[in-house]
C-alpha cells in the first residue's frame, strides 16, 4: 500500500508561481513512477506531468510545456510540480499519482495504482 499527500496549493495572481508537493509513504519510493493530473470543476481528470522512476525521463502535457516541472527526491520520497506563468485555465484540484507497473507516461488514470486527494490550485485574472 501507498499514501500519497499533497501540498502547497493555494492562490495565485496569473503569471505567479506555486510549487506543490507530493510527500510518499509505504513502499519504496524510487520502485514506482510518478505523475501530476488534474481536475477543473466539472471537467474529467487531466494528464499535467510524469517522471519515471530514475529520474530521468520527464513527460508533459502540451499545455503546460515551458511553465510546469515535474521533479523528484527519491531520499525524501516527495515529487514536486514547480508550475510559474500560471494562467486561469491552470485552475483545478492537482493530484499526484503513483504507477507500480505499465506504460511510462501513459494519460490513461487506469494505469495509475495509487492517489492523493488532492490540493486545490486557483489562479486569478
Amino acid at each position: 500500500q501507498v499514501q500519497l499527500v499533497e501540498s502547497g496549493g493555494g492562490l495565485v495572481q496569473a503569471g505567479g508561481s506555486l510549487r506543490l508537493s507530493c510527500a510518499a509513504s509505504g513502499r519504496t519510493f524510487s520502485s514506482y513512477n510518478m505523475a501530476w493530473f488534474r481536475q477543473a470543476p466539472g471537467k474529467e481528470r487531466d494528464f499535467v506531468a510524469a517522471i519515471s522512476r530514475s529520474r530521468s525521463t520527464t513527460y508533459y502535457t502540451d499545455s503546460v510545456k515551458g511553465r510546469f516541472t515535474i521533479s523528484r527526491d527519491n531520499a525524501k520520497d516527495t515529487v514536486f510540480l514547480q508550475m510559474n506563468s500560471l494562467k486561469p485555465e491552470d485552475t483545478a484540484v492537482y493530484y499526484c499519482a503513483a504507477q507500480i507497473g505499465g506504460p511510462f507516461g501513459t494519460t490513461n488514470l487506469r494505469h495509475y495504482n495509487y492517489w492523493g486527494q488532492g490540493t486545490q490550485v486557483t489562479v486569478s485574472s
